[in-house]
């Protein structure tokens, strides 16, 4: 799976909003019908959603789910605007969304850390970012993505406008780089574990191995300000299951594995299996539960921007994110 599109303005004091919304007890309507709309197609990132689905967790909470598969519109823009309650996002899709005045937040990290990079066939022999120049990249068009390769290569003593970025849409890998596309944008926990299945060798420019600021939270899962504040007890209900969803995935990965197959036959069953078990270590990794975000994960990122001259817009890290809606807050972002 490549990363894809994200982005999306305005702020309400998001401190005032989690502390009121905490001490709020109410049940939901029951058989509220809300939306949230996946960033890619269906993958094993998305596992928890579909056992909450499934399995009666999102029910339970009196809410009828339907889990929505990405068109035209950007994840961020479509959540900001209401279009969506809830959305799959990604902490560097969220901090620039946030600069731009989108009043995304997010309320919930699906893996604690960062697994994706850039990756190329090996024989290719591109192995750090310097080597990345005179190479064609493929992309899908988002000012995220120059900002990063920007900045990652600056670091190096590389120069991104060295690289022929072309958009390439939702172009499988496999096939992208056997034609004119040396390197890609992707999540490991997917595209790297179906090469393994494939027998296919290549080299992984890990993000997180670069920096500690890179090592930021992809995907998580976002809603906006207006819904925290006027109907705070959707979004617990909502994350409640969500977190029910993905501590199953944590506890029983081959279970949650056929779970997800039986909602989309169409998909790798064998990567399917192999994907959930390799991501069921990796969804709170050490974190004391699914979901908890840190600020200073999220400053240190926004930092490593400013410094790289990849962002100059203001932005403020405790708005950005909330951990309030998680079933046992014990970190940043709570009352």
């Amino acid at each position: 799976m490549t990363i894809r599109k994200k982005l999306g303005s305005a702020f309400l004091v998001l401190v005032i909003v989690v502390g009121c919304s905490t001490q709020n007890t109410e049940p939901t309507q029951r058989d509220q019908h809300v939306k949230i709309l996946l960033d890619w197609t269906p993958n094993t990132n998305h596992t928890g959603l579909y056992v909450a689905r499934d399995k009666g967790y999102f029910s339970e909470e009196g809410l009828k789910v339907d889990i929505i598969l990405p068109g035209s519109g950007a994840v961020d823009a479509l959540v900001a605007k209401g279009e969506v309650e809830f959305g799959v996002s990604a902490q560097e899709a969220v901090t620039f969304a946030r600069t731009e005045g989108l009043p995304i937040v997010s309320i919930g990290a699906i893996v604690q850390n960062n697994t994706s990079g850039f990756a190329s066939p090996i024989e290719k022999q591109l192995t750090r970012p310097k080597h990345l120049e005179g190479k064609t990249y493929g992309g899908w068009g988002s000012p995220i993505e120059e900002a990063t390769l920007r900045a990652l290569m600056s670091k190096d003593g590389g120069d991104v406008k060295k690289v022929r970025q072309i958009q390439v849409g939702n172009s499988d890998f496999f096939t992208a780089t056997q034609k004119d596309i040396d390197f890609m944008w992707i999540y490991y926990g997917w595209t790297g574990i179906e090469a393994q299945l494939r027998g296919m060798d290549m080299n992984m420019i890990w993000l997180n191995a670069y920096d500690d600021a890179l090592d930021y939270y992809t995907p998580v899962i976002v809603t906006n300000e207006d819904r925290i504040k006027n109907d705070p007890q959707t979004v617990r209900a909502f994350m409640r299951a969500v977190s029910r969803g993905y501590d199953f995935a944590i506890q029983n990965p081959s279970a949650a594995a056929e779970t997800l197959i039986a909602a989309h036959p169409d998909l790798n069953a064998a990567l399917v299996r192999k994907s959930a078990q390799w991501l069921s270590t990796r969804y709170a990794a050490r974190a004391p539960q699914w979901g908890i975000q840190k600020k200073e994960v999220w400053e240190r990122y926004a930092q490593w921007l400013r410094d790289a001259g990849a962002m100059q817009k203001p932005f403020e890290a405790e708005r950005a994110f909330t951990n309030a809606f998680l079933p046992t807050p014990k970190l940043e972002g709570t009352p």
